[in-house]
């Protein structure tokens, strides 16, 4: 009796963390990006509100994030979702480097936040198939990165990434997957 009950929580739980890692709940229901737009914003207004915050001695390396909307509707989807990809991997290197010069304090904590669900996002675009390219691979523009010994820069430039090229990409996957019934509907700007 043990065993089945051990087995049944087992199914359980498995199906459990694949569900959570299904892409396509993210793409369909509009709502969770929202969330994580607002879990952005709430880690940098923290971050602003940390009492010492130290300037990184050794600078670390962050995406250019920002996109003009009329070069990134003519891209195919898997361009936009190889250029998040590519974003996403660059803010995850640089901030486990902030992460391993702090080591302690209020950021540390913060900067452990941010690389959870920045690797969640990386997480849900690889299980939709797409691969880091070298950045040869990306317009000019996309393989830029910025030093930067700011650390709020880091928690600007992801939410700068979720509200934007991210988002948009969810929306753009959502029209092609999610049917009509879906709330993948328009952004909102």
């Amino acid at each position: 009796m043990e065993l089945n009950w051990l087995l049944l929580l087992t199914a359980l739980l498995l199906h459990i963390q694949l569900t959570r890692m299904n892409p396509m709940g993210l793409i369909c229901d509009r709502r969770l990006i929202q969330k994580y737009i607002a879990d952005a914003m709430d880690m940098e207004e923290a971050v602003n509100q940390c009492e010492e915050l130290p300037v990184l001695q050794q600078p670390v390396h962050l995406p250019l994030v920002g996109f003009s909307l009329g070069e990134w509707m003519i891209k195919t989807n898997q361009a936009k979702g190889q250029e998040v990809l590519h974003d996403l991997a660059k803010l995850v290197d640089g901030t486990v480097a902030a992460q391993q010069e702090l080591q302690t304090g209020c950021a540390f904590v913060l900067l452990q936040q941010l690389y959870e669900k920045a690797s969640s996002f990386l997480l849900q675009l690889r299980n939709l198939g797409w691969q880091e390219q070298d950045s040869g691979g990306l317009p000019e523009r996309t393989s830029q990165l910025i030093p930067e010994t700011n650390l709020r820069m880091i928690f600007q430039t992801y939410k700068q990434l979720v509200q934007g090229k991210l988002r948009f990409l969810f929306h753009d996957l959502g029209k092609d997957s999610c049917g009509g019934e879906s709330r993948a509907a328009n952004p909102v700007l």
